[in-house]
């Protein structure tokens, strides 16, 4: 279907919403855009820029400060002795378990809050408690998690309830969701916002029951519930990724009619994200002119949306352009930017380009992370230069860079793809010893490279505690 024309000369890019809810705007791929770039200059006497951006990581001594105060806490947590210890340490670590999603953490850590004698239940600590337990898709953990705050007398608030939705919504549990939707509607000054509706959307939306938001939107209207921003921003988000154009468009169409709730560039990088994505890049460009019309200008995040686009697609002359175009307007280029790139010229096997970025990427004094090194081993090791991984694998020992499982993952393939098993066995046991968990991905790399080498034994056994791993895993922690 060919996209609808609007009359949005006259249309200005809205604010958005003060209360946000976490969507996934993924970073998506592109092919012309010269022109779309002279319009922008055109129409953009000032250069809009978000200044240097840096990665706002903590030093490395206050990380280590933190990680031994959550430890020492979580020890605490597992004896039923400490029931008076200062209130700043264990709130402290729960707060920094909490924003680190270490949800085994953070409930042991809040088994052992509430054996304090100073201890006092709000329905602020549940929310934050359900928030990050939705995020680990930790259903049944939020379940128990409500049922203790009830039987603390808490009466549960707006957020309580919406944190909760959004818990079993995330795990793809959408019955429980509506019954706990329900079940708010029936206690009096405790109703469903919009930003409750918002939430189930985006959990429809995940779970492709696209069916289900009609049924919302409906039942939102009769209530005299109106759209916000994010609310069309997140059906608009959910068509996209599920490649139901027609519908984004007409979704598009539904909130500038609104007349209180005007596209921003939440919604422009959504579009140019989900055309990007399916190769779309006439369609892509002709809406990025349409958005510009509107007074809406891009971000950091749609230009390497962008990037990545021409990067995928081979077209690397345009993704230069991009670039070239950012530079000239002051928008300085961010971690992503630079990941994407090394990972463009990395899968397309330019080791060289691929070395020249790493190393402006240093020179401007940008720290590389995990992501950056994943590119970089998968390159190498594709490219069959295992001295090159080596040299990644010193400079990662000598940094203070956060590793994480997939980057875990990588190196360990490149060392299992080189027939080097036992320096693959020793990134598992360093693996171990970072606190990053093995998943399915581990497992199957190494037992192929037993295999690959010979080893069935090996492989046997490694299987068996895969097996073994997946059974613990399933324990619950709120046992308080």
């Amino acid at each position: 279907m060919e996209p609808r024309t609007f009359a949005l000369a006259n249309l200005h890019a809205s604010t958005t919403c003060s209360r946000k809810f976490l969507i996934d705007h993924t970073h998506i791929q592109t092919q012309e855009l010269p022109k779309f770039f002279v319009q922008l200059s055109k129409r953009s006497s000032k250069p809009v820029s978000n200044g240097l951006q840096k990665d706002q990581r903590k030093d490395l001594s206050r990380i280590l400060r933190t990680d031994a105060a959550v430890k020492g806490v979580v020890r605490k947590a597992n004896s039923r002795k400490y029931q008076q210890l200062w209130p700043k340490a264990v709130l402290e670590a729960l707060d920094e378990a909490i924003r680190e999603n270490q949800w085994e953490n953070a409930v042991k850590i809040f088994g052992l809050l509430r054996q304090q004698q100073w201890y006092e239940a709000r329905c602020q600590t549940y929310t934050k408690l359900l928030i990050m337990l939705g995020k680990c898709r930790q259903p049944e953990e939020a379940s128990l998690l409500f049922e203790i705050m009830l039987s603390e007398g808490l009466r549960p608030t707006v957020d309580v309830y919406t944190a909760l939705i959004s818990a079993y919504g995330q795990s793809g549990l959408l019955d429980k969701a509506f019954c706990t939707l329900d079940d708010m509607k029936s206690v009096s000054d405790c109703k469903p916002d919009v930003y409750t509706y918002s939430i189930l959307i985006n959990c429809c939306s995940k779970s492709r029951h696209f069916d289900l938001i009609g049924r919302i939107r409906a039942e939102m209207s009769y209530l005299g519930i109106k759209c916000s921003t994010v609310t069309y921003n997140t059906i608009i988000d959910g068509y996209g990724k599920a490649e139901m154009f027609e519908l984004m468009e007409n979704t598009l169409t539904d909130m500038i009619e609104s007349g209180s709730c005007l596209p921003d560039v939440f919604t422009l990088n959504t579009f140019v994200g989900a055309y990007g994505k399916f190769g779309l890049i006439e369609k892509l460009e002709k809406w990025y002119n349409e958005f510009q019309l509107m007074g809406i200008r891009p971000d950091i995040k749609t230009f390497n949306i962008l990037i990545k686009t021409y990067g995928k697609v081979g077209m690397y002359e345009k993704m230069s352009s991009v670039m070239d175009y950012m530079k000239k307007w002051s928008f300085s280029p961010t971690i992503v930017t630079f990941n994407t790139v090394i990972e463009v010229f990395g899968k397309a096997g330019n080791i060289e380009k691929m070395d020249e970025y790493f190393k402006k990427m240093k020179h401007q004094g940008m720290k590389p992370n995990s992501i950056t090194y994943c590119s970089l081993v998968s390159a190498y090791s594709k490219a069959g230069h295992i001295t090159k991984v080596d040299s990644i694998l010193r400079q990662v020992e000598n940094s203070d860079v956060t590793l994480d499982t997939p980057f875990f993952n990588c190196i360990i393939s490149a060392y299992g793809q080189a027939g080097d098993v036992k320096k693959m066995n020793e990134l598992f046991l360093e693996m171990k010893e970072r606190a990053c968990k093995p998943d399915s991905i581990t497992f199957a790399t190494m037992i192929q490279a037993y295999n690959a080498q010979g080893m069935p034994e090996a492989a046997e056994n490694l299987e068996k505690k895969m097996i073994a791993t997946k059974e613990i895993s399933g324990t619950r922690l709120i046992g308080c």
